[in-house]
């Protein structure tokens, strides 16, 4: 009775999430709607004569004369000769969409040699028993560096892995998809996903300050702590927890057309050999790599100050991403034969591309709803009403991150895509938490944990729809209920435990978040 009770609960949750993520239309349209809004609302904003005074101090470079911060309309003759003439600019000078592009075709070059499963094989298959639920969500974890890879192929592998255990597949499933979604902005590498964020967070704190500047790196150290804190978090949900209420698996609902053996086949002798010598690869990209910033004399250290922050590495770190894959993919393709010549890392490279249809469609309106809030002074406006409001009611220190972190993991249910939620957040609370004295990097982290949490239970997601049909290989009776329970439990841990490991990295030992990354922000 109170299982059923609990399950009832569960899917009156589960309707109301998806009607109102049914009412949500496509990102795209969602993006383009915002774009009209802002449109409509600035003007009124200027017809009102809506202004705020500006907090920055006088003679900072876009502070106006008589200190306050005006909204301005664009449904005027002057604004849309602004749209008109920046509409291509907007697109093609949106931060994140150079650097995901340059990062995407080392990525499928990695995909199409093989490079990127064979690691992942390689890391999972070699655990012993006991650890093999923490190697399945360490994997996932370390896999979403390749953008979808880990959907694609190691949340399945996962199930496989665990049925050849004698062990529940949905719960290897869990533990994989927990690593990969739930993980998604945990790491111990910088993904594609890093220099995204990272350029919208520095277009939203370019509100404040017109000068701030970020780089992709900016999480890294919290990255790779958090890291460990989702693998345990993840294998203690998964033995605990979820591999138990699952109970014993009935293989007679599963699909006739399992072969777990064939899906976790060990490495080919070429596969092992070519995994031998991409490292040895790595190995002399790294020497090189450190020799360019190591030495005080490096080529990539600031030819000014010589420091290694906010250096020409950092903040080219993307060209290091796109050589670590580039050049060890092409090396594994050739000794396992799936690079055979100039074409087949052609091809790699275009696949990827093939993939970003829809992110650049997305991009295009995303770009222009962030031009137009900046032009029109709202995000400024409600950044400072805001941190004023938050001052009024007491909320200015380190416990105003949980409200935000709680805030990211609701919205997340609503609007799946990471970078599409922090599109429409970032230029309000960026800002915001920027005048209360947190810096932008700080404020991305947090956010990031919110993002996270909740992917894994929301239908919202992608992917999604992709896991589900995985599941019922396993389970042809399988609900989409069944699957955000089994899931439930990782998000509410995640985000739980994630959050302590936030508040002691930064504001008890004082641990910057990334190299160069401050916690606090001074105007």
């Amino acid at each position: 009775m109170e299982k059923t009770k609990k399950n009832g609960m569960l899917s009156r949750f589960l309707r109301s999430v998806e009607t109102l993520g049914n009412i949500l239309p496509h990102p795209v349209t969602l993006f383009a709607i915002f774009c009209v809004l802002v449109l409509i609302l600035s003007q009124f904003c200027e017809w009102i004569d809506l202004s705020v005074i500006d907090p920055r101090p006088v003679g900072a470079k876009g502070r106006a004369d008589d200190g306050m911060i005006k909204a301005i309309g664009l449904l005027n003759g002057e604004g849309i000769r602004k749209i008109f003439l920046n509409l291509v600019n907007n697109f093609t000078g949106f931060a994140p969409l150079g650097t995901v592009l340059v990062a995407m075709l080392a990525v499928g070059v990695a995909e199409y040699s093989g490079l990127l499963t064979a690691f992942i094989r390689s890391l999972v298959l070699k655990a012993p028993d006991k650890l093999i639920t923490f190697a399945v969500v360490f994997a996932g974890i370390i896999s979403n560096t390749a953008s979808e890879l880990g959907y694609v192929v190691l949340v399945p592998l996962g199930g496989y892995i665990f049925l050849a255990k004698n062990r529940h597949p949905i719960a290897g499933m869990a533990a994989a998809f927990a690593g990969v979604s739930g993980g998604y902005s945990a790491n111990l590498f910088i993904g594609t996903l890093d220099p995204l964020l990272a350029g919208i967070t520095e277009e939203a704190a370019r509100l404040i300050s017109p000068e701030y500047s970020v780089h992709a790196a900016i999480n890294w150290y919290f990255m790779m702590a958090s890291t460990f804190m989702i693998s345990i978090v993840g294998t203690l949900v998964t033995e605990k927890i979820v591999e138990p209420n699952l109970g014993k698996f009935n293989d007679e609902n599963a699909a006739e057309d399992i072969d777990a053996t064939e899906a976790i086949k060990p490495l080919s002798q070429d596969e092992k050999k070519g995994l031998k010598w991409a490292l040895v690869s790595i190995i002399i990209l790294g020497i090189i790599a450190a020799i360019t910033i190591v030495p005080e004399s490096g080529v990539l250290r600031d030819p000014v100050t010589k420091s290694a922050l906010k250096s020409p590495f950092l903040k080219g770190i993307i060209t290091w991403i796109f050589i670590f894959f580039f050049i060890p993919s092409i090396v594994f393709g050739k000794i396992v034969g799936t690079i055979k010549n100039d074409k087949d890392v052609i091809q790699g490279m275009t696949h990827a591309m093939e993939r970003l249809g829809m992110y650049m469609v997305l991009v295009f309106f995303a770009a222009q709803f962030i031009a137009f809030f900046k032009w029109t002074n709202l995000g400024a406006i409600s950044a400072v009403s805001g941190a004023s409001f938050m001052q009024s009611m007491g909320l200015t220190g380190p416990l105003i991150f949980i409200p935000f972190i709680l805030m990211c993991c609701f919205v997340n249910l609503m609007l799946g895509s990471a970078s599409a939620q922090w599109a429409v957040t970032a230029p309000i609370f960026v800002p915001m938490l920027m005048l209360i004295g947190y810096s932008p990097e700080v404020i991305q982290a947090a956010y990031r944990i919110g993002d996270s949490s909740t992917n894994i239970i929301t239908p919202m997601m992608s992917y999604f729809g992709l896991i589900y049909t995985f599941a019922e290989k396993f389970d042809k009776k399988i609900g989409i209920g069944t699957l955000i329970s089994t899931m439930l439990p990782y998000s509410m841990f995640f985000v739980i435990s994630w959050s302590i490991l936030f508040y002691l990295w930064v504001f008890l030992l004082g641990l910057p978040v990334g190299p160069g990354a401050p916690t606090f922000f001074v105007p």
